[in-house]
């Protein structure tokens, strides 16, 4: 994909500023009865919509260039950059941990460093992309965002963690799938540059969600039935009452909970949510296609990396969709990449099943 040269961004790209935690969570803890918990909430809030408006900013104005390509063929090594803002919002802060660097006492900073060097070597050596572009990008990471934030974001050009509050969330580093799945929303601003509302937007939070795991699993070496296919276990405080952000394997069941309220996910297009907010439901929705992914993985075992993953992997850097494609066209596009890779044998029959089972039509 040609990069515009002004801002290294793809050519054609939509600003996208993608988040972990859904705003309809922030939302319900916002106006929770405990007054530090709801005011950490509007904090963290409102600094996700100042950052929103800072990458619409940039983007137009073209304010720092990209991150710079260390492409060498002979190696295809990673280029991993720690900064620490130390509480403050100024991006991307101190300097911290470079690549090849000894692990130091901070560990958030090691865990960001092996986040993404998790996700780099998932990509690289199971489907033969170096680095989320393609083509070598450097991987930047700030830890120690602001005080108290309650999220994780990707901005177009790097990943941001908060340390939590304590009281709903725990330090942004701590599940690997978290970082896997935002660095993964630089695979797909690079790739089908699915914009980032309604349907288009939740096949981007999902895309995100599957490969979060997929990095995850393939750090521990686990099978799809080894699998928890939870998105952020380990994240919430052990005040809440849930497990994880979201779970792909049983969309709605992740949390339920006084202060964040229960999870609004769907599992099929028979309970597919009209919104308004949330960019039209693109965390919520999202469910749809997670689960079809699962479905999938399951009936054909294993490591969820080899088909399944593939076959999405090839969805996403084909070129059959569009920013616009919706559920459907999606759903149209693995078919016919798994029957270009498996021929009509298990996959493919597998990926036209797992599709019918979520209501979305695949032919």
């Amino acid at each position: 994909m040609t990069a515009n040269p002004t801002t290294g961004n793809p050519a054609g790209f939509e600003p996208v500023f993608c988040t972990i935690v859904p705003p309809h969570i922030l939302d319900k803890a916002a106006r929770s009865g405990d007054s530090a918990v709801a005011a950490r909430a509007r904090r963290s809030l409102e600094r996700d919509a100042m950052e929103r408006t800072r990458r619409r900013m940039t983007t137009v104005i073209g304010a720092r260039a990209a991150a710079p390509s260390y492409a060498d063929a002979g190696t295809q090594s990673p280029h991993r950059t720690i900064y620490d803002t130390r509480h403050t919002t100024t991006l991307p802060g101190h300097k911290v941990r470079g690549e090849g660097d000894e692990p130091g006492q901070d560990a958030t900073v090691n865990r960001a460093y092996a986040g993404l060097g998790a996700t780099f070597e998932l990509y690289l050596e199971k489907f033969s992309r170096y680095s989320i572009d393609g083509n070598g990008l450097a991987l930047n990471a700030t830890v120690h965002y602001d005080e108290d934030y309650n999220n994780a974001f990707w901005n177009g050009e790097q990943m941001v963690f908060g340390d939590g509050d304590g009281e709903i969330f725990l330090d942004f580093t701590l599940p690997v799938d978290v970082i896997g799945h935002e660095l993964t929303h630089g695979v797909t601003q690079y790739t089908a540059n699915l914009a980032y509302y309604d349907q288009p937007g939740a096949l981007n939070e999902s895309v995100s969600d599957v490969f979060g795991s997929l990095i995850k699993q393939y750090a521990l070496g686990q099978t799809a039935a080894e699998a928890d296919w939870l998105i952020g276990a380990g994240l919430l405080a052990p005040r809440v009452t849930g497990v994880a952000l979201r779970s792909m394997k049983a969309p709605g069941t992740a949390y339920d909970d006084d202060v964040l309220g229960k999870d609004p996910q769907p599992a099929d297009m028979d309970h597919f949510v009209q919104t308004g907010r949330d960019n039209g439901g693109v965390h919520i929705n999202s469910g749809i296609p997670n689960h079809a992914f699962y479905i999938l993985a399951d009936a054909l075992g294993g490591h969820a990396w080899e088909r399944a993953g593939q076959i999405w992997f090839d969805t996403l850097t084909g070129g059959d969709l569009k920013p616009d494609s919706k559920f459907a066209d999606f759903a149209r596009a693995t078919v016919k990449a798994a029957k270009a890779r498996y021929g009509a044998a298990e996959e493919y029959q597998a990926v036209l099943k797992s599709w019918e089972q979520v209501g979305v039509p695949a032919q």
